[in-house]
């Protein structure tokens, strides 16, 4: 079976821990031992692990990501958002983390963070159980 977490968006880009709502949906599946996928259905979103802990390294990420690919760089693409296509495939569209004993095994400062390169939007993340 698959979830869905509606997500809503507030910035052009912008990464929202979705740490606990996986989390959540791994308790209420009751799943002890197993794979979690966490699954992106747009092309100019993604989904990222990295540290949860401080703040900044979010704002650090987003800054970098904004300046290595910028908004305007004369792209073909007739949409406008040719940035944020390329910034999610570097960043992907899954995660995959192993489930043990009910838990998810992130390290001690890891997250899971939807990544947003074309909002605000309406946005979708579609988490699968797998037992096993």
């Amino acid at each position: 079976m698959v979830k869905t977490l509606s997500i809503r968006t507030s910035s052009r880009t912008q990464l929202l821990d979705i740490t606990s709502q996986v989390r959540r949906i791994i308790e209420e599946s009751g799943v002890q031992d197993g794979l979690c996928t966490v699954f992106v259905p747009h092309t100019t979103a993604g989904v990222t692990i990295n540290e949860n802990a401080d703040p900044d390294v979010v704002s650090d990420i987003l800054k970098e990501m904004n300046k290595v690919i910028p908004f305007n760089d004369d792209y073909k693409h007739m949409e406008g958002n040719s940035a944020a296509h390329i910034k999610a495939s570097l960043f992907g569209f899954s995660e995959q983390i192993i489930i043990e004993s009910g838990r998810l095994l992130l390290g001690t400062w890891q997250g899971i963070y939807f990544c947003e390169f074309d909002g605000p939007r309406n946005r979708q993340v579609k988490i699968k159980i797998i037992e096993g």
